[in-house]
């Protein structure tokens, strides 16, 4: 028998921005998807006390890159909403916890490519809870030393963005190092 609900967070409202990251509206999630329409997401790298990443594949009903991988946890800024309070509200929602430490913020790019185009902020934090993965949104999960998930890189189906943040991730931690005296 198939599953005959609907996407999740298809009427939830986003603000709409610009090619410089300003407001300039607002529409439902399924409308902004389904027009191109700029709008803001958070991309939080969650590792756990021994250092391994969060990775986790996405559910079927997933709006965006359904049964993908992903090495962040994340989603859409909702209208009104700050990155910062999106991070967390995002973070503590898909790893299943609350008293989550404010995530680092680290860098801004705009994403443009396979599913369209958003303004997209990368985060980091330590979460040293016990995880409950939202089941609507988590399909499987694991922590994972941060080589196996490079060893995985050509051979998972990930989600393009959070590539796209993963690898920009790595070019940020070393320019970062390069500049240490």
């Amino acid at each position: 028998m198939s599953d005959q609900r609907p996407p999740l967070g298809a009427d939830e409202v986003l603000d709409i921005v610009d090619e410089h990251d300003r407001v300039v509206g607002q529409a439902p999630r399924g409308a902004v998807y389904a027009e191109g329409l700029l709008h803001r997401c958070v991309f939080v790298q969650a590792r756990d006390a021994r250092g391994r990443l969060f990775v986790h594949r996405r559910t079927d009903r997933k709006l965006v890159f359904p049964s993908r991988y992903d090495m962040f946890v994340g989603g859409v800024v909702g209208a009104g909403e700050s990155y910062d309070e999106a991070a967390l509200r995002e973070a503590e929602e898909e790893l299943g916890v609350s008293g989550l430490p404010a995530p680092t913020p680290l860098f801004r790019f705009l994403y443009r490519g396979a599913g369209g185009g958003w303004w997209s902020a990368v985060y980091e934090v330590r979460c040293e809870l016990p995880v409950s993965p939202q089941e609507e949104e988590v399909a499987w999960w694991d922590f994972l030393p941060e080589e196996r998930v490079e060893a995985l890189l050509d051979e998972w189906e990930w989600v393009p963005d959070g590539l796209e943040a993963y690898v920009r991730l790595r070019e940020h931690r070393d320019s970062a190092e390069d500049k240490k005296p």
